[in-house]
């Protein structure tokens, strides 16, 4: 999507009500709502349109979205999308399936900057890949780059093994998990290792809890992203 482009819409519901006097231009669909472009489709139980250029679509009521160019779709009780600068925030209840990731994220929040290539999932975070589960209160996921973030009491369990950090950090490209602060990790015996051989991601975090580990190899500590 080019962020700031404007596209014809087409929209349909049971009983629509528009006002269209200069400056508070809004178009309000209620029951079986549907809102369409060529990048974007949303269906609701009620949806508005209103700013300069219909520049905002706002649904409530068992929102489902689903963008056409990237390949995502979205369910949450509302639904909130800028179409200038491609920004959607969804919120209570909110799902998205990353279709082309075969990634699956769960929370009470979730935001999505298409230019910036950034979600950020809030509140009882919960994301689904193909070989692994992860959880936490936070969570910045980069769909470009295959990276996933997870802060507050994250938790990440990864073909048989689990492992806890302040922060973690998750390179989805090359199977790789980084665990950044107060690390505990429980890793499985494989069958192709000695016994007694130590697994990589067997970490155990001093008393003082300050130690860094990464899995399967030791990083240093990325810069922190920000988004919005």
């Amino acid at each position: 999507m080019e962020a700031g482009a404007q596209e014809q819409l087409t929209i349909s519901a049971d009983r629509l009500e528009a006002i269209t006097a200069e400056g508070r231009e809004r178009t309000l669909l209620v029951g079986n709502a549907r809102v369409e472009s060529s990048r974007f489709l949303i269906l609701a139980e009620e949806i508005e349109i209103y700013g300069d250029e219909q520049r905002y679509v706002y649904s409530s009521g068992g929102v489902t979205a689903y963008d056409h160019d990237n390949d995502l779709y979205l369910e949450s009780d509302e639904l909130f999308y800028d179409r200038t600068s491609d920004f959607v925030r969804a919120a209570g209840n909110a799902y998205m399936e990353d279709r082309p990731n075969e990634v699956v994220v769960k929370g009470e929040l979730i935001q999505n900057w298409n230019d910036l290539d950034l979600t950020e999932i809030s509140v009882n975070v919960r994301i689904l890949g193909a070989d692994y589960t992860a959880r936490g209160q936070f969570a910045r996921y980069r769909r470009a780059a295959d990276t996933l973030e997870l802060s507050g009491t994250p938790e990440v369990f990864w073909q048989g093994d689990e492992y806890h950090a302040t922060r973690i950090v998750i390179d989805l490209t090359n199977d790789e998990v980084e665990l950044l602060g107060d690390v505990r990790a429980v890793v499985r015996q494989r069958e192709d290792d000695e016994p007694g051989t130590t697994q990589a991601g067997d970490q155990q975090a001093p008393p003082d809890g300050s130690s860094e580990g990464s899995v399967p190899g030791e990083g240093s500590d990325p810069e922190d992203q920000t988004g919005g």
